[in-house]
């Protein structure tokens, strides 16, 4: 991959005016489209087969006056004055008039109708009017809030002095998402950070222009999504602020690498391309962990969920493509601005470059590995830092693991519900209605059930709902039933429940188990077959399932991690302590969230009013951002300790140099984090106020506390045991180069052999196997276009050398150059150059020794050339012969596989180079390399 992304990097640097052109484009035509097609977002919490909600689908059909949404009048009277006085009943009766007529409004209640009971306090001193609507709240526009809001004053004009009218209800629940000045804040303290961190004001400022246009064109893509599902309005704020933050910190990996590069005085244009090769790889791998991470939301099985999850990841993935592609074209843009004055020193000075690249002036490049062979790590804080921190790694870790763990034993209590007005700021028209609800008619009241029945065989169903309202009544939880009738067609009965508790009060979810419980008794009883649903019913149940997926997910999460480090790290003891880290920071983001938005334990630090309930799928979402970000940190700091100890420095000698090395980019990288993750908390609404809040802790915890004290902690404990792996098992895993180590092999090589353009195809000590075990002895190869090589061997030994020559087989030792690709550095370029026939299993090894002949493939091979026995197939091998060596200068070569290189030689009358593999034998694996390509043709 980092071959392809260095190809990518040096493209967008030469076109970064098409580059920057084409995100400008793709900005404007999707912010077009979206304009044209939005929807508004929606806030329902829908579960595909639950009880609650197929019961509410059916009372829309066979109630429909209770479906829609509704405008909620409570009216107050004055001190010492009963609501049902004359000068009440003609206010709220002119309200009712004034607004039936209205187009949008279905029905308005009548708290004076003696059919209806529940509208009138007990205390006489309030009453409800609801306006029933055929809309979604959604829907509910600005004109007909303004025709309310003109109903509404008049009332109030009508009233005594003391008197009270308050108009709320469910369709001023919705919030739409929006920014504030402290975002801004948040993103100017961002750029200090970057400033400090790279040293220039013009370098911070990248980051921030490409995580913005980011954002910018995921919310474009957010309002075309709405015209094809359903989308909460929570989604477009946790999209910005998750965009804004991982955007800017992938910027920083990679801009600070070339700034690095830069300072070293190499070349621009290489230094872009390396710096997206090698940074940008990391910046894949921690891109596509966030990605699996919030896709593996859908495990919960909730098209919301699943919906805030993917569109996330979209962001995401958004942030890592601006990244690859938008920054290299900016860096082209700024140039030399960018080189630090150190890097501008050396440039005028004629120094060499360094870290692995080619020197500008001809001189040999060099590794930083290579300049130092010591285990001294520079001098700094950061070496201080490490040095403290393993000093007794034992009472370090003790330290860290009973901080986090008693930061996250109030996570037990943690109290979870879907959002209500309850909730809301106390400003807000909807929870001034429920709160005056609450003061005279009982908490209740704001989340009333709903049992619906299914009476159509009944003979008598105005006597079965009475029946049902007494049973119900006796229920433990319930205050009282105000309502219990059949509908027109007598075919669903309709049953109205106060619970004595708040919607989002645990003990209102048991009352809803209880009467679920009674399920069966009144089928028994009544044959009929009930269902609890309404708004309150279908959030618990949301709540539920939620719960419920908590451990699916969490396993999925943590046995991800476990897989990639053990893939990217060789290890089995770093993944371990890394998914053991990670639990700690979730923990800890739960407890301080439960001690805050639950207990109300410094609820002004994140501006909350009174405490309650998080939103539901808080853990859920908590965890599967976190995950990914935390893989981020481990990733960048503990690879850095794996590439010291594979150059050969002891344990503690690459754990201090690996956390000097990237110690100050993560801490950079979790400053922004935090504070864009902060910043959302004063301002945001419940839902991603609880969520940034959450980051904000799991961040700080994660980044200072487990990686930056935890994971070198444990390292230093382990020494030389952190990076053990059963043999079996490291051959068994694919290999992850997530810091673009093939790309720095490839550049370091890059004008080997010597003079590499008269060789189609060169080796030094290649070397295949598998499981552990060489196929073949070593090999050296040296052929030129025009030639032929005829590799004799039993298949064996001979096939899988010539699949590894062909790029699709990983060597175990040694390198090679094949039609100008590096191997295995290059072998998806090399595969792309080279044709790979199978002359033994092949069914149309005519058809495929043709297609070779018109194709441009550098080198050929032929493997079992030695089995062609039918005169067409031969001829055809003869006139690719002929053809490799025709013309002055040859396109390519020919390397054909056999068991008997005899069997050839009437079809190679010019000759050709011999290499024969003999048994693998321990007695020969010291000698010199099997030869092949040196002196006469045979």
């Amino acid at each position: 991959m980092s071959s392809y992304l260095y190809a990518l990097g040096r493209f967008c640097f030469h076109r970064r005016g098409r580059v920057l052109l084409g995100w400008l484009l793709a900005l404007v035509v999707l912010g077009g489209v979206g304009a044209a097609v939005m929807r508004p977002f929606d806030n329902e919490f829908r579960i595909p087969g639950a009880e609650s909600m197929a019961a509410l689908d059916q009372l829309k059909m066979t109630f429909p006056e209770v479906s829609g949404t509704s405008a909620t009048l409570v009216v107050v009277a004055a001190p010492g004055a009963d609501i049902r006085d004359r000068v009440y009943r003609d206010a709220i009766g002119d309200y009712r008039e004034s607004v039936e007529d209205l187009d949008f409004v279905d029905s308005v209640t009548d708290p004076y109708d003696d059919d209806i009971e529940g509208l009138i306090s007990s205390d006489g001193r309030a009453a409800i009017v609801r306006a029933q609507m055929p809309i979604e709240a959604e829907e509910f526009t600005d004109e007909q809030d303004t025709a309310l809001q003109s109903a509404l004053g008049t009332v109030r004009a009508d009233l005594p002095d003391g008197a009270r009218a308050e108009l709320g209800g469910e369709v001023y629940s919705t919030e739409l998402p929006r920014l504030s000045v402290v975002e801004l804040i948040g993103l100017a303290v961002a750029l200090v950070v970057l400033a400090l961190t790279l040293g220039s004001l013009i370098a911070a400022g990248v980051p921030l222009i490409t995580a913005v246009l980011g954002v910018a064109i995921s919310m474009t893509l957010l309002l075309v999504l709405t015209a094809l599902t359903q989308v909460n309005s929570s989604t477009p704020m946790l999209a910005v602020m998750l965009g804004l933050a991982v955007g800017i910190d992938y910027a920083l990996f990679i801009l600070s690498r070339h700034r690095d590069q830069l300072a070293r005085g190499m070349d621009l244009e290489e230094s872009v391309s390396r710096a997206v090769a090698t940074a940008g790889s990391a910046v894949v791998f921690a891109g596509l962990t966030v990605v699996i991470a919030l896709c593996g939301l859908a495990v919960a099985n909730l098209p919301f969920l699943t919906v805030m999850g993917g569109f996330a990841a979209a962001a995401v993935v958004v942030a890592v493509l601006i990244a690859l592609t938008l920054l290299p074209a900016l860096m082209g843009f700024l140039g030399e601005r960018m080189r630090p004055r150190s890097g501008r020193s050396r440039r005028a000075a004629g120094e060499p470059a360094t870290n692995g690249v080619p020197a500008t002036n001809g001189a040999p490049a060099t590794t930083d590995a290579a300049a130092d062979h010591g285990d001294e790590a520079p001098r700094g804080f950061f070496r201080g830092w490490v040095r403290l921190v393993t000093k007794v790694p034992v009472l370090t870790i003790a330290l860290v693991v009973l901080v986090l763990g008693a930061l996250s034993l109030p996570a037990g209590n943690l109290q979870l519900a879907l959002p209500d007005s309850g909730q809301k700021n106390s400003d807000a028209p909807d929870k001034i209605t429920y709160d005056l609800i609450t003061e005279h008619f009982g908490v209740g009241y704001n989340g009333p059930l709903i049992v619906t029945a299914e009476i159509i065989g009944s003979n008598d169903p105005v006597a079965l709902m009475d029946d049902l309202k007494a049973d119900i009544e006796k229920v433990p939880g319930v205050a009282s039933v105000p309502l219990s009738t059949p509908n027109r067609n007598a075919d669903t009965g309709f049953i109205q429940i106060i619970p004595t508790t708040a919607p989002s009060d645990p003990a209102t979810a048991d009352l809803v188990q209880r009467l679920r419980g009674q399920e069966g008794r009144w089928l028994a009883e009544y044959d009929v077959q009930t269902a609890v649903t309404g708004t309150t019913a279908a959030q618990i149940d949301v709540t539920e399932r939620l719960g419920a997926a908590m451990v699916p997910f969490g396993i999925f999460v943590v046995g991800l991690s476990l897989i990639l480090l053990t893939m990217v790290f060789r290890s089995i003891v770093v993944p371990i302590k890394a998914a053991a880290g990670f639990l700690l920071s979730v923990g800890a983001a739960l407890g301080a969230t439960t001690l805050v938005f639950n207990e109300g334990h410094l609820r002004q630090l994140a501006n909350l009013e009174q405490p309650g309930p998080v939103i539901s799928f808080f853990p859920i979402m908590l965890m599967g951002i976190l995950f990914g970000l935390a893989m981020d940190y481990e990733v960048f700091l503990v690879s850095r300790m794996r590439e010291e100890y594979a150059h050969g420095r002891s344990a503690r000698g690459a754990i201090e140099r690996g956390f000097v090395g990237s110690a100050r980019v993560v801490v950079a990288a979790a400053l922004i984090m935090f504070f864009v993750f902060a910043f959302f908390v004063p301002e945001g609404d419940g839902a991603i106020k609880a969520i940034a809040f959450g980051l904000a802790v799991g961040i700080f915890a994660d980044a200072f506390l487990v990686r930056m004290v935890l994971v070198p902690a444990v390292m230093a404990l382990l020494g030389d045991r952190a990076w053990w792996l059963p043999r079996w098992l490291d051959k068994l895993l694919p290999s992850l180069d997530v810091e673009g180590e093939r790309v720095g092999e490839v550049l370091r090589h890059a004008d080997w052999p010597a003079n590499p353009n008269p060789w189609a195809a060169y080796a030094e000590n290649f070397t295949v196997g598998a499981r552990g075990e060489l196929l073949a002895p070593p090999v050296d190869l040296r052929i030129r276009p025009g030639e032929v090589l005829v590799v004799e061997g039993e298949p064996s030994a001979r096939t899988p050398l010539l699949l590894a020559l062909s790029g699709r087989m990983e060597p175990v030792d040694g390198r090679a150059r094949v039609a100008g690709g590096l191997l295995p550095g290059e072998a998806g370029k090399v595969r792309r150059r080279t044709e790979l026939i199978d002359a033994v299993h092949d069914d149309s090894v005519a058809r495929a020794l043709d297609r070779a002949a018109r194709g441009d493939a550098g080198v050929i091979i032929v493997d079992g050339a030695d089995a062609l026995h039918s005169h067409d197939e031969r001829t055809r091998l003869a006139g690719l012969v002929r053809r490799m060596g025709a013309g002055p200068e040859p396109a390519g070569a020919l390397i054909l596989g056999a068991a008997d290189a005899g069997l050839l030689d009437d079809l190679l009358p010019g000759g050709y180079h011999l290499l024969t593999l003999g048994p693998v034998r321990p007695d020969r694996l010291d000698r010199e390399p099997v030869l092949a390509g040196e002196g006469a043709l045979r």
